[in-house]
């Protein structure tokens, strides 16, 4: 069986991406599974331009297909900030926690109606150090006041989703991942994969 690499250093994004994969026609492996290091430094100026990057320099240390993923949180009252520095906003050190902590005080004086913010994925699939095609994402939602859920990861328990009337980090698994931009992104992929295999 052919083999997919996810390539993400992200553990947290490793393992939503390896579920959300199951059962497709492919070997799903990990670059720590290929005893792959290296790190690609995300210098582009979009979500697109980012995955596009890290799926190709990937693509180049295997011969499995590469799929990168570059995703992050959109919030309007922020000018579009995080946006694709949201693994790094405030500061390289900073944990999840940290970086919602300073989301939330950026916003303190923000009401709930004008805290609207966006989830935005972007996959790219190359293979051989050529780009094959890409997958978008996204999900509107709300900034809450305080962090609610432990569920998954980065900032989900501080994006409030109106349809579910939780916040990502209250959502089961299964909840999220239908309506995520991840998962939106990763149901496209899922249906080329399967067309072209």
């Amino acid at each position: 069986m052919r083999k997919l690499l996810v390539a993400t250093h992200n553990q947290g994004k490793l393992h939503e991406l390896t579920q959300l994969l199951t059962g497709i026609p492919l070997q799903v492996v990990s670059l720590r599974d290929l005893g792959i290091a290296k790190d690609v430094a995300e210098t582009g100026e979009t979500f697109l331009e980012n995955a596009t990057l890290k799926a190709i320099e990937y693509s180049r240390l295997t011969d499995a297909f590469a799929l990168a993923d570059d995703s992050g949180l959109e919030v309007n009252a922020l000018q579009g900030a995080p946006g694709v520095r949201s693994a790094r906003y405030g500061s390289p050190g900073l944990n999840d926690d940290q970086r919602n902590a300073l989301l939330l005080k950026e916003l303190q004086n923000i009401p709930l109606e004008d805290r609207t913010a966006r989830f935005v994925c972007v996959l790219a699939l190359a293979q051989s150090g050529a780009l094959t095609k890409t997958f978008r994402g996204e999900v509107e939602g709300l900034i809450a006041h305080e962090p609610r859920g432990h569920n998954g990861f980065g900032y989900d328990p501080v994006f409030y989703y109106p349809p579910r009337a939780r916040t990502f980090g209250e959502l089961p698994r299964a909840d999220k991942d239908k309506v995520s931009h991840r998962g939106q992104a990763l149901r496209k992929f899922r249906a080329y994969i399967e067309e072209v295999l």
